[in-house]
């Protein structure tokens, strides 16, 4: 039976199948006020896309994505939907279906909804094909490779869904110059757009032993981590991934395949550097350079706990004066974490250090603490230095207690870790998240004291955290050079030594389903804690912008707050190669002028 036989035969079936679903997700919406509702088709095309014609010329599979929630939604519950919450929390079982993302949503903005379809392409060809199916058949098109857009990004009901995480290729390059340049060659590596950066850690860095510039979390996908600017671990020395790219391969809103570069459509390559995931084509492949592996790989961990406000702000200040003199540079990034119960957290990373070197780099620091017991608690820090190519290795991370956990799917490669401290992200449903970045000059002495007061007063209301890795102040010039003029992050990035985020979510729930409905009203209220935390930070700091990735939902001036001065830019690159807006996402470049 060919697969244009099989899709004509189910399409009756799955017709009624999906106003059932789509009459079940009105009932949640009515229910808990959060969902909105599935846009319904456009009148001028009452009847279902022609799906047949389509599968014909895929070599990819296609067909209706299974969706379990449906059951939980038609009041099914019971032991199936206590499995399906619980196995939520493993980020690869979400990964693995297309009918799942890993928010499931976000209060009063979105709910994580299946796709009509689903091509699980192979081939740039396949998606090709799509393209040209869903802009003459005007049907909503979603691309997901990982899955993990904050927004809602890599889901939409009623759409196509074009799934890339079958295309996970890695290949190594010696020496790699873009199509169509004179550049000197570097060593690089090509990537299949549906790969995840734990894999390509995994045959990269443990395996050959030389550094590609990706994200933290091991189960984000390598092609909208790109589009999103994309900060890792190591980016205060090695700068973001999207100034890594040299070449992309990526299918544009008429169908073509095209391999953009610095010189081969370069508004497009640029748009493809930060602009956002979703928003100028369907990326299918990226090569990105590499760099010489660190030879070491350092952590720092630590909970502080102040015995009152006044010792709290004292250890505010004395942490940001340690870090302005001492950690902001290449070497060190991460996290610190500022508490309302008066507690900091420390979760720093470095690079090139060694385990005496790293002790030595913070012997000041923890020597001021110990020397006022009254006022500070202490838990020894671990300090932990690796060989930088183990630090990815997953036989060794696994020897390591409380570091990563396993894919528990049965018969799964005992290869798919992720960070113990990504669990809890895994099937959140989103109460509030905000960042800006924190310009460099607030750790001046000058201003220091403002930035004291700022997390202080915000930390009053909720958790409030650092993440030094994510601005590039303290970073080696070229590097801060090269994102500001060739990436389209916000050039404010440049100028500033951390981004600020403030976030707040519940388990694993869905609006609907029996005892796992979201907690309304404590979404409600912990958004407004959310608000003001960072209201009371930038009252006092001059905080600018926000990244893409990790923004707030109902950013009011989002253009200006991802893109800054390049946005325009980018929406010349819109209306260039996709004027009709097939491809589309909340807070997205538009291609109006």
């Amino acid at each position: 039976m060919t697969k244009a036989n099989l899709a004509q035969m189910t399409k009756r079936r799955t017709s009624t199948a999906i106003k059932r679903r789509d009459l079940l997700l009105a009932g949640a919406s009515l229910t808990t006020g959060l969902l909105p509702l599935p846009p319904a088709r456009s009148e001028t095309d009452p009847n279902e896309p022609p799906w047949a014609a389509l599968a014909g010329e895929l070599e990819g599979r296609f067909f209706r994505p299974e969706w379990p929630l449906e059951r939980c939604l038609a009041g099914a519950g019971g032991e199936n939907c206590a499995s399906f919450f619980a196995s939520a929390r493993n980020p690869y079982f979400l990964g693995d279906n297309p009918a799942f993302t890993q928010t499931m949503g976000w209060a009063d903005a979105w709910v994580s909804q299946p796709s009509d379809r689903v091509l699980e392409a192979v081939s740039a060809a396949d998606i090709a094909a799509a393209v040209r199916f869903a802009r003459d058949h005007k049907v909503r098109l979603v691309v997901k490779g990982g899955g993990h857009s904050y927004t809602g990004g890599s889901n939409a009901p009623n759409s196509l869904l074009i799934w890339t995480r079958r295309m996970n290729a890695i290949e190594l390059h010696d020496a790699f110059t873009p199509a169509g340049s004179d550049a000197e060659p570097v060593p690089s590596v090509s990537v299949g757009a549906g790969a995840m950066w734990g894999e390509i850690y995994r045959h990269v860095c443990a395996g050959a032993g030389r550094y590609v510039q990706g994200g933290g979390c091991l189960t984000v996908g390598v092609a909208g981590l790109i589009q999103s600017g994309g900060f890792g671990s190591l980016s205060k020395a090695f700068g973001t991934a999207a100034a890594s790219l040299l070449e992309a391969e990526v299918v544009t809103a008429e169908g073509a395949i095209r391999v953009v570069n610095a010189v081969q459509d370069p508004d497009l390559f640029f748009a493809l550097k930060g602009g956002g995931g979703g928003t100028f084509g369907v990326v299918t492949r990226v090569t990105l350079r590499t760099h010489d592996m660190p030879p070491t790989i350092g952590a720092v961990f630590a909970d502080i706990s102040a015995s009152s406000d006044e010792a709290y702000r004292a250890l505010i200040g004395q942490m940001l004066q340690f870090y302005a003199e001492d950690l902001q540079n290449p070497t060190w990034g991460e996290q610190i974490g500022f508490r309302p119960d008066n507690a900091l957290r420390i979760s720093m990373l470095c690079q090139g250090l060694s385990h005496e070197q790293a002790e030595k780099a913070w012997a000041p620091f923890f020597a001021w603490l110990r020397e006022r017991p009254d006022d500070y608690s202490l838990s020894e820090p671990p300090i932990i230095v690796v060989n930088g190519r183990q630090f990815w290795d997953p036989d060794f991370l696994k020897t390591l207690p409380g570091i990563v956990l396993t894919d528990n799917q049965a018969g799964a490669d005992q290869d798919r870790i992720y960070w113990a401290g990504n669990r809890e992200e895994s099937g959140q449903f989103l109460h509030a998240f905000s960042s800006a970045w924190i310009p460099g000059v607030s750790l001046a002495p000058a201003s220091r004291e403002a930035l004291v007061a700022g997390l202080f007063e915000a930390s009053r209301h909720w958790s409030i955290t650092l993440h030094t890795n994510k601005g590039l102040a303290g970073a080696p010039d070229d590097v801060r050079v090269h994102v500001r003029a060739e990436t389209a992050t916000n050039p404010v990035v440049t100028d500033s030594f951390a981004l600020v985020i403030c976030g707040a979510e519940g388990p694993s729930a869905y609006p609907g389903v029996r005892d796992f409905e979201p907690d309304v009203g404590l979404a409600r209220r912990q958004a407004e804690r959310v608000r003001s935390a960072m209201a009371a930070l930038k009252a006092r700091v001059p905080a600018k912008g926000s990244y893409v990735a990790e923004a707030d939902y109902f950013e009011a001036e989002w253009e200006d707050a991802f893109w800054g001065e390049h946005y325009a830019r980018l929406q010349k690159a819109k209306a260039t190669y996709d004027p009709d807006n097939l491809f589309r996402v909340h807070h997205g470049v538009l291609a109006t002028i």
